[in-house]
């Protein structure tokens, strides 16, 4: 009569597959980007539209007989800005829409339930959010260079605040999709927080030409500084020095993520 081995089982608290499980990792980074990629006509190509419409509305009905800005034609001032404009609303709405759209319809049990760890919920979500943000910024990027004929002064700091707006601007979504409830009030925030931020911060303009106390408030706004950052990544013109509001921006996004990472590890509205 043979014994049968019965194989060590982990020690309470260590998980089976190691300190981070990388398949389900994998596995949730990749169904958030397969989320956005399957209506790609309205994630990819909806923002391209949108940016063309914005450059026909301000640079030729209100830009043609307007004059430089910090030195540079209008319809260069203003490409980046619409760029990061638009990667913003699309780094926030694709967290945003998934926590929201699983709880409205009751499958978010489905992410809850397997051994995935907060920072790996975290960390899969903001994968789709990054991607989707590169894939923007990228059809933006280019046809912003094919239209003013100008390439990029400096790729780093513009791949960094990309980079920046993606993981900062998805983390807020991560929140603002665990606070809300159904789709009005993710609507509410969207329509009355992300897009008047994204608007008034420098977007269409340069925030000198703005009196106090709006310049000094301007500055106090993250997103100035995501936008500004953009800018002088673009074309080496900035408000603001790009050192100090990568740094702001960081610092943000740290409290952020740190925010989101707490909630998910409690299951902070997220439990049925």
């Amino acid at each position: 009569m043979t014994l049968q081995m019965i194989p060590d089982r982990p020690a309470m608290g260590v998980r089976r597959f190691g300190r981070v499980n990388w398949l389900g990792l994998r596995t949730l980074a990749r169904r958030e980007v397969m989320r956005f990629m399957a209506v790609w006509q309205q994630t990819i190509f909806a923002p391209l539209m949108t940016a063309g419409l914005f450059v026909v509305v301000f640079a030729l009905a209100l830009g043609q007989g307007r004059g430089e800005i910090m030195g540079l034609p209008y319809l260069v001032f203003l490409g980046p800005g619409i760029l990061m404009m638009t990667v913003i609303q699309n780094s926030f709405a694709n967290t945003s829409s998934s926590i929201t759209s699983a709880k409205v319809q009751g499958n978010i049990v489905d992410t809850l339930m397997p051994p995935l760890s907060a920072g790996e919920l975290l960390a899969g979500y903001l994968a789709g959010s990054v991607v989707r943000a590169g894939l923007v910024a990228t059809v933006i990027g280019t046809g912003m260079v094919l239209v003013t004929g100008r390439g990029i002064s400096h790729p780093l700091w513009a791949l960094c605040f990309v980079l920046l707006a993606a993981v900062l601007l998805g983390g807020l979504g991560i929140l603002a999709g665990i606070m809300a409830q159904k789709f009005d009030q993710m609507a509410a925030i969207t329509n009355f927080i992300i897009t008047p931020l994204s608007f008034l911060s420098g977007t269409f303009y340069s925030v000198q030409t703005l009196p106090q106390p709006f310049n000094t408030l301007s500055h106090w706004n993250p997103i100035f500084y995501l936008i500004d950052g953009a800018r002088f990544g673009v074309t080496g013109v900035s408000d603001a020095p790009p050192l100090r509001g990568a740094l702001i921006c960081v610092a943000v996004a740290v409290v952020v993520l740190y925010v989101a990472w707490r909630w998910l590890k409690s299951g902070y509205r997220m439990k049925p």
